[in-house]
């Protein structure tokens, strides 16, 4: 195998799990993991392979790249322990050149388990681990019979899938679920997506069957039992001479499900406690804290009960919105979304995905709005295929979108939400900064390839270098004395760090206004930018 391959294996493996990761995500049982283990694997995933160079790399600089990129990216319980498999795959590849030999494969599968089994406090048996361990076992069986680099790798696929259908037997929470284990399911995905990149084949979308979901034993709005610890919380901690396994050993008394991997530098910690600040107060003692994130998955659970009890018992009028990234998709959520399809710029949703959310919807009155300009015609033309009564709310951007489902109020008619809706959005003004793909000439501004654009309601009002000035420069165009509240939804490309300090640019530059930030997790946009 050379280092292309790994780079295609890699790359398969990311649009594979992307592809999929709403099937691996109707695994997930109770209590909460991590919100959702196949986005959050998913999102892990592309932060992986984004730090891959376009450029000749050798195979111990890919390996080391998208170990690099897992650790900083990882989301969730699932998501760090995949970025410890691949620290664990880097290291056993540390001196590798342009290629390498099946043995060496097999020899860097085994030492990913390795090192992923020993990042874990208390290993547990059917979960990803365990599908792991397998996949190296299936390598070596292979490496032992003579097979080549494509073929070992095959077999660990076989191996692992033989191990994930044995999960529900050796953990008690999936036999009672009827489920596999999400995450040795979204590392299969990864496997089987590389091995399909290798061979040149399609790679397809499957449903929640096809991996293995059955029906519960035990109705999914029963309350089950209570979560020991309350609040997931996450964080990085940068600072010099770490001592990771000290750091872990300070820690465990406050909670489970702890994690804390990386080097004497940065740590990445993942823990489910009921006292976050005590082990913030503990990490800030130790260096700084960066990309903090706490989650209340008690809450979350009982957003999931009501959501599916009210889905069950059917009602007046729902809504079905379009937004792509998981920020700005679970906030329309929250906000009372009953479906949620995905698409924007680049991706718009066909008028069959529209006629299936909207017909999936438990009411005989939905709402639906396109939040862009792009995919208006194809609600429009769902509108006209089903059988029930549709409204289509013309929003154009997603703050257009936002603020109409701020204006949604679930007792009121079909038309009386129509008028408040649409009212709501004339009120919004929109921005969207992204880059330029092409040189171009548009409204008097010339545009080079790779330009920072800022947008303002649909049109191109200011062309840059750098992406926090386009957003400054944009503001100014924005802006006028009634503008009020401003918020920013910052995208996959941008890190939380990164919208910390435009910010703070902000709030000295326009004192009178009131600035929210949230992780929007879009792609093409850099930041979305609401002003109202």
């Amino acid at each position: 195998m050379n280092a292309e391959q790994l780079i295609k294996f890699f790359h398969g493996g990311s649009q594979y799990l992307m592809q999929n990761k709403a099937a691996v995500d109707a695994l997930n049982v109770f209590p909460v993991p991590d919100g959702d283990t196949g986005t959050n694997m998913s999102l892990t995933m592309q932060a992986a392979v984004k730090e891959i160079n376009p450029g000749e790399m050798t195979i111990a600089q890919v390996a080391q790249a998208v170990a690099n990129g897992s650790l900083m990216g990882a989301r969730g319980n699932s998501g760090v322990i995949l970025s410890q498999l691949f620290r664990g795959f880097a290291q056993g590849l540390e001196n590798a050149g342009s290629h390498i030999s099946a043995e060496q494969l097999a020899a860097a599968l085994q030492n990913a388990v390795d090192t992923a089994y020993k990042a874990v406090m208390r290993p547990v048996e059917g979960t990803i681990l365990s599908v792991a361990r397998a996949c190296a076992a299936g390598a070596k069986e292979a490496l032992q019979q003579g097979k080549d680099s494509l073929e070992v790798m095959e077999a660990a696929l076989q191996y692992g899938e033989t191990a994930l259908a044995k999960t529900p037997e050796q953990l008690a929470v999936l036999k009672e679920a009827g489920v596999v284990d999400a995450g040795g399911q979204g590392l299969l995905f990864i496997m089987k997506g590389g091995i399909k990149a290798l061979k040149g084949e399609a790679v397809e979308t499957l449903t929640a069957e096809e991996v293995k979901v059955v029906e519960r034993e035990q109705p999914a709005t029963q309350e089950p039992a209570s979560i020991k610890y309350q609040y997931c919380t996450e964080f990085i901690l940068k600072g010099s001479n770490l001592n990771g396994p000290a750091f872990r050993t300070s820690l465990e008394s406050l909670g489970d499900s702890l994690l804390v991997v990386g080097t004497e530098n940065m740590l990445k910690v993942h823990i489910h406690t009921n006292n976050p600040g005590t082990v913030l107060e503990k990490a800030v003692a130790q260096g700084t804290l960066h990309d903090i994130k706490i989650d209340n998955m008690a809450e979350q659970h009982r957003t999931k009960l009501e959501q599916e009890i009210k889905s069950q018992a059917g009602k007046e009028l729902g809504v079905v919105a379009v937004a792509v990234g998981h920020g700005l998709s679970r906030l329309f959520t929250n906000l009372g979304a009953d479906q949620i399809v995905s698409g924007g710029q680049t991706m718009n949703p066909s008028t069959e995905d529209l006629v299936a959310a909207i017909n999936s919807v438990p009411a005989d009155k939905v709402i639906v709005l396109p939040n862009n300009k792009n995919i208006i015609m194809a609600a429009q033309q769902a509108q006209n295929l089903v059988d029930k009564e549709v409204a289509v709310i013309p929003s154009k951007t997603f703050p257009q979108g936002i603020a109409a489902m701020l204006a949604f109020n679930a007792e009121a008619s079909l038309a009386e939400n129509g008028a408040a809706m649409n009212e709501a959005m004339d009120l919004v003004v929109s921005g969207e900064v992204t880059y330029a793909v092409r040189d171009s000439s548009v409204n008097g501004l010339k545009i080079s390839e790779g330009d920072i654009l800022g947008i303002k309601d649909g049109e191109i009002e200011v062309v840059g270098t750098e992406v926090q000035q386009v957003v400054i420069e944009l503001l100014e165009k924005m802006a006028d004395e009634d503008a009020e509240l401003l918020t920013l939804y910052y995208g996959q490309d941008v890190t939380a760090e990164e919208a910390g300090e435009l910010r703070k640019k902000i709030e000295q530059q326009f004192p009178d206004l009131e600035t929210e930030v949230y992780a929007g997790g879009q792609p093409v946009y850099y930041y979305i930018i609401s002003l109202e």
